[in-house]
């Protein structure tokens, strides 16, 4: 029922909250809240909460990438963040969530892969960054993207003595070059909608995740849903998505 009044408000041009279709709920981050973390960030989006943390290991590259540190994203949805998810391997939403992270970073060469090798060909700093749901109300996507950009621009990299790392003493910043931002717009008739609620997101039946660099091109895109999206279409949601992106990108301030 809460599913079928979403909708049918959202088809009159209205919204549960009173919100504009192309407004944002509060948004709230914050960084460096995880003390043994190279780098973490909360991010708050109404009553959605993640919270990202980056951990750096010494691992080998990838043999197609022998120059290259390494970087891996996961994302775990916690049964305390909401009725709908259960404990045990990642359910086929915590894995796109990851992946949809994980090609925005990187896709726009977020990180400077280069600078991380430690020895070449043979030692790397591999980045992981982990994702954690804490409080699911709908758009999980840019809260969870919002959250590891936010993790990654505080990220130092830990000293190496003796080959061992000495966590808590840092040798230099992370080399963070650019930062995306993951938008998603709704789709709900002709209409284009972002940051919904958990009850409108269950009521929408066609989104696009876009991730937007610094000068407005476009690194990665992911469709959901079963209603299709057209060419004009397209294009305007990719329109709808910059221009957000940059009230989005105020809020990431730089080191």
């Amino acid at each position: 029922m809460e599913e079928k009044y979403a909708l049918e408000l959202m088809q009159k041009g209205k919204r549960i909250d009173e919100r504009e279709f192309d407004e944002f709920r509060k948004i709230e981050i914050k960084k460096n809240i995880i003390e043994k973390a190279e780098g973490s960030a909360s991010v708050k989006i109404g009553e959605t909460h993640v919270i990202a943390g980056v951990k750096l290991n010494i691992g080998t590259p990838f043999e197609d990438r022998p120059e290259e540190g390494v970087l891996i994203v996961n994302a775990e949805f916690t049964p305390l963040a909401s009725p709908d998810f259960e404990s045990g391997p990642p359910s086929e939403d915590a894995v796109e969530l990851a992946r949809v992270v994980d090609r925005g970073i990187r896709e726009s060469k977020c990180i400077k892969m280069e600078d991380l090798v430690i020895e070449p060909k043979e030692k790397v700093w591999s980045v992981f960054v982990d994702i954690h749901i804490i409080n699911h109300d709908g758009n999980l996507m840019n809260a969870a993207g919002l959250a590891a950009i936010a993790a990654l621009l505080n990220t130092k990299i830990p000293k190496i003595e003796d080959e061992k790392i000495v966590r808590g003493d840092y040798e230099k910043d992370l080399p963070v070059v650019h930062y995306p931002i993951n938008i998603t717009i709704c789709k709900v008739g002709k209409k284009y909608l972002i940051d919904p609620i958990l009850e409108e997101e269950n009521a929408i039946n066609s989104k696009l995740t876009i991730a937007v660099m610094e000068d407005d091109s476009i690194c990665a895109m992911q469709k959901q849903g079963s209603e299709g999206i057209v060419f004009e279409e397209l294009e305007d949601m990719i329109d709808l998505a910059i221009k957000k992106t940059k009230e989005l990108r105020k809020l990431i301030k730089c080191r």
